[in-house]
């Protein structure tokens, strides 16, 4: 589905770093895009976006990206 996108679409290396850090990265990357930082585990709408990357963290303060940020 990303593919359909334009822009960087998939961040694998941001694993591992600060979530807030991450949505910098990749917005500086895709300008297109809006990173959100949720905690892993919460409830996402299923609609699939171009111009929406969720940055899944362990913890809410200072959490840790946890999962590849990806457009959707």
């Amino acid at each position: 589905m990303s593919s359909e996108c334009p822009g960087k679409t998939s961040w694998p290396e941001l694993v591992g770093t600060k979530g807030y850090y991450a949505a910098s990265v990749i917005e500086s990357q895709n300008p297109r895009v809006k990173a959100v930082v949720i905690l892993d585990g919460s409830p996402v709408t299923a609609d699939f976006r171009c111009d929406r990357v969720w940055v899944r963290v362990n913890k809410e303060v200072e959490g840790i990206v946890v999962q590849t940020p990806s457009v959707g």
